[in-house]
């Protein structure tokens, strides 16, 4: 049985203290650069129904592009698309498999954005050679970072049972 209730003060406050957030200035330039394009692309998100625009941007390992993607809403609702599953499709069909870094950015008042259900097993499906994946999540103003990673958010991730057929 867990210490605190999921819904108490006691369980956020104690979940809160665990999170490595840092000042925007205080990370390396790559990691600000891939903030400020995950920034800049979320001026394009197309979202009309939430009004919540999300911009994301990642960096392979093996090359030193950065590719990035915005949300793109859809009156149906299942057809729309998260903005890391807008950036990843471009990496991948540039022939890059292997995830170094995404940063997301939205902005929510009290908490910051992290990728939902779906995109964090997408994000699993590329991890990078260590299997794992660094996530920097930010809101438009740039102050603050919360850094973490895919193996942190999704510590239980599905993987292939036919590893064999899976490209390295």
């Amino acid at each position: 049985m867990d210490d605190f209730p999921r819904n108490s003060k006691c369980y956020t406050n104690a979940i809160e203290n665990r999170l490595d957030i840092r000042d925007f200035e205080s990370l390396n330039g790559v990691v600000q650069n891939l903030i400020r394009e995950a920034v800049k692309i979320r001026e394009k998100a197309y979202c009309p129904y939430s009004n919540f625009a999300v911009g994301a941007a990642l960096l392979t390992e093996e090359d030193t592009k950065v590719y990035t993607g915005c949300n793109i809403e859809n009156a149906a609702m299942s057809p729309t698309l998260c903005a890391e599953r807008t950036a990843i499709p471009k990496a991948v069909s540039d022939g890059y498999l292997k995830i170094k870094m995404i940063a997301i950015v939205a902005h929510q008042k009290d908490s910051f954005t992290a990728p939902c259900g779906v995109c964090r097993q997408t994000l699993s499906e590329f991890r990078g050679s260590d299997g794992d994946v660094q996530i920097y999540l930010c809101k438009p103003t740039m102050d603050q970072v919360l850094c973490t990673s895919l193996s942190e958010i999704l510590p239980l991730s599905f993987v292939s049972y036919k590893t064999d057929s899976v490209k390295s």
